[in-house]
């Protein structure tokens, strides 16, 4: 069956970090460049599918959205 994901990948100073936005339990996958980062988590989510079972889905994520704000702090 297949079924679609919103992933987030992130750039950082030392690679690259990627996670599904609504999965129950925490799934990442981290690499030196986005395609490996990607990859990585893909692989993540099939064996927390297959560990977990569908429970960890949540409900589907309609849309994503990603905000910046400052903060003085």
């Amino acid at each position: 069956m297949a079924r679609n994901f919103k992933i987030v990948v992130e750039q950082h100073s030392d690679g690259f970090v990627a996670y599904p936005l609504g999965m129950r339990g925490v799934v990442v996958g981290e690499g030196d460049s986005y395609e490996e980062a990607l990859s990585e988590v893909e692989s993540a989510i099939r064996f927390h599918i297959e560990t977990f079972g569908d429970e960890v889905l949540g409900s589907p994520v309609i849309e994503a959205f990603i905000a910046e704000t400052t903060l003085l702090v």
